[in-house]
């Protein structure tokens, strides 16, 4: 049995977190491995001992590989099981690696392998650097890997990569970048997560607001650097004190301030401190936002605001495959209105900004057709203050400077302040014919005449308000009297509808049993009375998972009209459900892999989720084009 067909018998237990793609095969192919009775060993060239071939093991000798050969550091300055020596004067754990400074005296470089967890790797790394005083400590289980820099006492900065035996650690540290050098190929969440543990947790500052501070900057510097000759990044550590990086970094969220207003205030500053700031830099200076789906903004946002403030009123993130679904299908075009009225970090109109746009958000400047499109037919509505926040901030910078975010009750127009009824009356449908409906729509805010309207709504909770029930025609019984409560996902439904002009089509997600359940049948009947339904995509049970696992669809409709959308009793409906959910039980992505095992990028450098909505989405439009729909007939 070759190498690799020993470590795939090592690593089938599918609790062990460990994989090895931090690992080339021609490194996997390296390892001396043996075996006696029945039982797999490794060959350790520091100890000069054969070891049991466990997980932990395996990545240990592979790690202490790379140092030999890729680093070239020379074996008589490593050590394995190294005993590491804290304040009470005896040895009570010990270090996995340990590299020695050319004098061999003290240990330069400690490497911890064992623990599979990466919070609980971090932090005793931490310790045993603290301990030993090493200036540079590495955590890796085989597929991730974090490489600290201690400048002082519990002051960790992220570094790119080890120095290699010939490098000195400044080499490493001070080497400038630009935006073309920084990779698309990560999960934020995860950076975010690593920043909790190592500072934010006990900052004593808001976790949401800095980082999105620090991501605002960030923007801002990518958004430069594409305009500069040199491409130079100013967003990362260049061997400055704490102090000097502070100004640096606040001075780039100061001008990102000034350059996309109306989302932060004009004292606002970061509240970091600046060793504490070094270490969040750390870890942020080497990805690149711009020429992203934002789907990576939206994990940060989702895991920062409470979950639980979230899941009581039943608002959960929308994937961005979701997203691009919806879009996909419902196709808008740059001379139609469009608005999400439970919009979030903002998703549905960003991507139909991308859609119309023929690209991904990439820091250049837009066509004036292009900024027109996105500055003055794009608008969203949500309830949440930190929402509304990413969502203003996301659209200012795609739509070059201006944003049509507004913070509303989507359901109650009467609690609109002046700012959002003056952003939203122009698109109040009027009724030459009947004018006391006039009046009161354009009093009211009842109806509208958006072109499209895409949206995931909370799904918990119900109204009770009857100055909001009496507004809705789903709030009444059989008899025509005013219910006592009704679902918040009911009342979306018909206040949408409600949004959109006749012919205007509607992209909603829904809990699937409004499409099933028989009492809900009065439900189904007042939608089929207003729109026909164009589509049913049932999506995984996995799709809202780790927040929910409510079984939901997307329900796709077009109002009725004379011209786009004549009235039909019976026409066919496109279903289609979704087998393969881009997310595991857990409700952690899935991303494509290659035969090698490696991830699959596309053209933009991002991982690829495997999911099978871009497969649905391609059906649609043939099934459109068949049915001549009007949005996409030839």
């Amino acid at each position: 049995m070759d190498n690799l067909g020993v470590l795939d018998s090592i690593f089938k237990d599918p609790t062990v977190k460990h994989k090895l793609s931090l690992f080339t095969k021609e490194e996997l192919g390296k390892l001396k491995l043996s075996e006696k009775n029945g039982k797999w060993y490794v060959f350790c060239p520091v100890s000069k001992k054969d070891r049991v071939a466990k997980p932990e093991e395996i990545v240990r000798q592979l790690y202490v590989q790379k140092l030999l050969f890729y680093y070239n550091y020379p074996l008589e300055r490593l050590e394995v099981e190294w005993d590491v020596w804290f304040g009470s004067g005896v040895s009570e754990k010990r270090a996995d690696i340990v590299v020695f400074h050319k004098d061999l005296e003290s240990p330069y470089m400690i490497i911890e392998v064992k623990k599979p967890k990466r919070k609980d790797g971090e932090r005793q790394l931490k310790s045993y650097c603290n301990a030993e005083g090493s200036p540079i400590g590495v955590w890796t289980n085989g597929k991730d890997i974090i490489v600290l820099h201690r400048e002082e006492p519990n002051i960790f900065a992220k570094i790119d990569d080890v120095p290699s035996a010939s490098q000195t650690l400044n080499d490493v540290i001070k080497e400038r970048k630009t935006i073309d050098d920084l990779t698309g190929q990560f999960q934020l969440k995860d950076i975010i997560l690593s920043l909790e543990d190592l500072v934010l947790a006990n900052a004593g500052v808001d976790a949401f607001e800095e980082v999105f501070k620090l991501i605002y900057a960030k923007l801002y510097d990518e958004w430069k650097a594409k305009r500069s000759a040199g491409r130079l990044v100013n967003f990362r550590i260049t061997g400055e004190s704490p102090q000097e990086l502070y100004i640096k970094i606040n001075d780039l969220f100061l001008k990102s301030a000034k350059q996309w207003k109306g989302v932060f205030k004009p004292f606002d500053k970061i509240e970091l401190r600046p060793t504490h700031l070094v270490t969040c830099v750390s870890f942020l200076q080497n990805i690149r936002l711009f020429n992203s789906n934002l789907q990576i903004i939206d994990e940060a946002f989702e895991y920062l605001i409470t979950q639980v403030s979230k899941a009581e009123k039943g608002q959960y993130f929308t994937p961005r495959f979701v997203i691009d679904m919806a879009v996909k299908m419902l196709n808008p075009n740059i001379y139609e209105y469009l608005i999400d009225t439970a919009a979030g970090s903002c998703g549905f109109t960003v991507h139909s900004i991308f859609w119309v746009w023929g690209e991904q958000l990439t820091g250049k400047r837009p066509t004036p057709e292009n900024r027109e499109y996105a500055q003055e037919k794009v608008y969203a509505i949500d309830f949440d203050d930190r929402a509304v926040k990413v969502g203003k901030a996301v659209n200012l910078i795609a739509g070059d400077g201006k944003s049509n975010v507004y913070k509303l009750n989507s359901l109650d127009p009467s609690s609109w302040d002046d700012e959002g009824r003056a952003a939203l009356s122009p698109f109040l449908r009027r009724f030459p014919d009947d004018p006391k409906l006039d009046e009161d729509n354009q009093k009211n805010f009842r109806f509208f005449d958006f072109d499209i309207l895409m949206t995931n709504p909370p799904f918990a909770g119900d109204i009770r308000e009857r100055s909001v029930l009496r507004n809705y025609k789903l709030a009444e019984d059989s008899k025509g009297r005013l219910r006592k409560k009704i679902g918040r996902d009911i009342i979306f439904i018909e206040k949408n509808l409600n949004f959109l002009k006749p012919g205007g089509r509607m992209a909603i997600v829904l809990p699937q049993g409004r499409l099933n359940n028989i009492t809900d049948e009065y439900i189904r009947d007042y939608i089929m009375s207003q729109a026909r339904v164009l589509a049913v995509v049932s999506l995984h049970k996995n799709t809202f998972k780790p927040h929910s696992g409510t079984k939901t669809s997307v329900l796709f409709l077009q109002k009725w009209d004379d011209k786009l959308c004549p009235y039909k009793k019976d026409y066919p409906i496109f279903f289609a459900t979704s087998k393969i959910s881009g997310k595991d039980n857990s409700g952690d992505y899935i991303f494509k892999k290659n035969l090698d095992g490696s991830p699959v990028v596309d053209e933009h450098d991002h991982f690829v989720y495997d999911h099978d909505l871009d497969e649905i989405a391609e059906a649609f439009i043939k099934f459109s084009k068949k049915e001549r729909l009007s949005f996409w007939s030839d």
